[in-house]
């Protein structure tokens, strides 16, 4: 482990060569304020996500957290499992800010920056809120896709709009009715229709594409209602000849824009090549991964992989495979990801990579914890253990066990200082979370550290006293919780304004280094 600079981390990030700069901060740390091209790796399950995120453990790493410490705690943990080129910044994020370095809230950032880019440069056209009102009140025809996964279309949709994820729209448009018809997109912002947008032009689609202005929070602005709890279709099957039009397609897009296309014999070279990464994704939809899995690839949609990189992809300028049946959903990926600044490649599925093995995972090396049974748990309660509940803050305020302690992993050591606990009872909602952090707890001089069988539910029916804390814990300690514009979705017109200024503003932040990080392709 060495220790660098903020300036130092920055100029690694932006400069040659792969580098991962892992945010070891909670989600709520992290959305409230970070560096441009940091990826979320929340200290509470570090060791249980860098193996996905960062799969060669010769990658170099700068660590940051919040000046706390827990930067070099993560690094041990980290060189335990095989990882050997880590970098601690000093200072974490203070000395970032301190430094006069960028700070952009939000999260995915530098997806939503691309799209503000492309947007510039594309410049799709745009329907408003109330235009889009006035053609459905009129009958008018249209084909109006919402871009978002259908998790997050089942929360709240625009009424009228059917779900079909970017990647997906541009694959099955062929197999949709009324080919005339001008196709509207939206999502729940701005850039999943700026960008679905973009790519049905990049496919060849010739007819008319509208994305809606502001997505479902310009819909509400303009005073239109959401419908909430959405069930999404299944996604249209191609035909023989639609299968063919997003092959056509995906040439075309390969051809135009230059993307590799690779064999599943280059791949297998390019895996087993020294002092690079190469990761390797399956774009298709989740039914059909599911259905027919590639052994070696991780599952990441198309749309939602150019949209969310960083929740997939941990290291800047690493080589990245996507592949799909017909290569139009990677190649469009590869589109998007290419101008993120990944070596993106396209690898369309045959026999020859379904035979490929995957590769060796990377492991958490934390010990399992022992277990008590919730009426045991109680006991010991009884005698004077301490019971730490790892849950979710909001979960907390809704329903705890009365004394309970809420923590998350990297305040465990605030807590042992504080309550000097013989033994520790640690209730969580992921068994790893709680291996993790009982693991820290015995670092911290806690021998007696039990994890609780049947977690909440088994406490509250072997009679526990249970009570809701609406204010505790306190808003300022609740680092696992996003209070950036998170009630936008839930009625607050405020903060969708506030969303949206914020998302127009992000190319404003960049720094001239920053912006030279997006390769933009020029458009028609």
């Amino acid at each position: 482990m060495i220790r660098i600079t903020a300036r130092e981390a920055a100029e690694r990030v932006c400069g040659t060569g792969e580098v991962g700069l892992l945010d070891l901060r909670e989600a709520g740390q992290f959305g409230e304020g970070h560096a441009l091209f940091a990826v979320p790796l929340p200290y509470s399950r570090a060791e249980l996500d860098i193996g996905a995120l960062v799969p060669r453990q010769e990658a170099p790493l700068v660590l940051i957290d919040a000046g706390d410490g827990v930067a070099e705690r993560a690094a041990a943990r980290l060189s335990a499992m095989g990882y050997c080129d880590i970098a601690v910044m000093d200072g974490g994020m203070p000395a970032w800010a301190a430094a006069g370095l960028p700070v952009y809230q939000g999260v995915n950032v530098p997806s939503k920056t691309l799209g503000e880019l492309v947007e510039a440069v594309w410049h799709p056209a745009m329907i408003r809120a109330d235009e889009l009102a006035a053609w459905q009140r009129q009958g008018r025809e249209l084909r109006f896709f919402d871009a978002r996964p259908p998790a997050e279309y089942g929360k709240m949709r625009v009424p009228g709009s059917s779900c079909l994820p970017n990647g997906e729209l541009a694959h099955r448009l062929a197999a949709l009715p009324a080919p005339n018809a001008p196709v509207i997109i939206t999502c729940a912002g701005r850039t999943r229709g700026i960008v679905g947008a973009i790519g049905l032009r990049v496919a060849g689609h010739s007819g008319e594409v509208f994305a809606l202005e502001n997505g479902t929070q310009g819909w509400a602005l303009s005073g239109e209602r959401l419908e909430r709890g959405n069930t999404a279709a299944p996604y249209p099957e191609l035909s023989p000849e639609a299968l063919a039009a997003s092959r056509a397609a995906a040439d075309r897009v390969i051809a135009r824009f230059g993307l590799p296309e690779v064999t599943a014999r280059e791949l297998e070279k390019m895996r087993a090549e020294k002092g690079r990464t190469t990761y390797l994704f399956d774009t298709r939809s989740a039914p059909e991964a599911a259905a027919d899995p590639i052994a070696a690839a991780v599952h990441a949609p198309s749309g939602q992989l150019a949209q969310a990189s960083d929740q997939w992809i941990g290291l800047r300028r690493a080589r990245v495979v996507l592949c799909c049946d017909t290569g139009l959903r990677s190649a469009l990926g590869a589109f998007w990801l290419r101008q993120l600044g990944y070596d993106a490649q396209v690898l369309r599925i045959d026999e020859a990579l379904r035979s490929l093995a995957p590769p060796e995972a990377i492991a958490a090396q934390a010990r399992e914890i022992a277990t008590l049974t919730a009426d045991a748990a109680l006991q010991r309660l009884r005698q004077g253990a301490s019971l730490i509940d790892l849950r979710a803050s909001a979960a907390f305020r809704e329903g705890h066990v009365k004394g309970a302690i809420w923590a998350r992993r990297p305040r465990l050591a605030e807590v042992v200082r504080r309550t000097r606990p013989a033994a520790a009872l640690l209730l969580a909602e992921d068994a790893g979370e709680a291996a993790l952090a009982a693991e820290e707890m015995r670092d911290l001089g806690v021998n007696e550290v039990f994890g609780i069988e049947g977690g909440m539910p088994a406490l509250i029916a072997a009679g526990a006293s249970c009570e809701a804390t609406p204010d505790n814990p306190p808003d300022a300690e609740r680092i696992d919780y996003l209070f950036f514009v998170h009630d936008r979705h839930d009625g607050n017109l405020e903060a969708s304004r506030r969303y949206l200024a914020w998302e127009t503003g992000l190319v404003a932040q960049l720094t001239p280094a920053e912006r030279a990080q997006f390769r933009l392709y020029p458009a028609d």
